[in-house]
């Protein structure tokens, strides 16, 4: 089981500004912020309930996408994430919808963030 995740972003506040728009209807929010101080690079932890789980860093971006998935509770959420990745500045990577390669139930949206990075809201629940 992963506890979290975390990745380097070319721009902090471009990308902590995304993020807070885009993970919102995931129910995800900024829970934390460290400093330069504490870390060597000022970080950024989104999460639920309290817990950071979704991190990003100002260690100047990375050199190759990474592909995130986080869970939806339904397929609505899925589509709310999709337009709030999209007017928060994200590019489309694939818009809502069933995705049966994976499973007959797999409903995911994918949106590319400011750096490139694929990032999926996906929600198994049969409709």
């Amino acid at each position: 089981m992963i506890d979290h995740i975390g990745f380097p972003v070319s721009d902090y506040e471009r990308a902590k500004s995304f993020y807070t728009k885009a993970l919102a209807p995931l129910g995800y929010g900024l829970v934390m912020e460290v400093t330069q101080q504490q870390t060597g690079a000022p970080a950024a932890g989104f999460g639920a309930n309290g817990k950071p789980d979704f991190w990003i860093g100002d260690e100047g971006g990375m050199n190759k996408p990474l592909h995130v998935a986080i869970q939806a509770k339904d397929r609505a959420t899925v589509e709310a994430f999709y337009k709030a990745a999209i007017a928060a500045g994200g590019r489309d990577n694939g818009a809502p919808g069933i995705r049966a390669h994976y499973h007959p139930d797999y409903y995911g949206a994918f949106v590319f963030d400011p750096d490139g990075h694929n990032i999926e809201a996906v929600c198994h629940v049969p409709e």
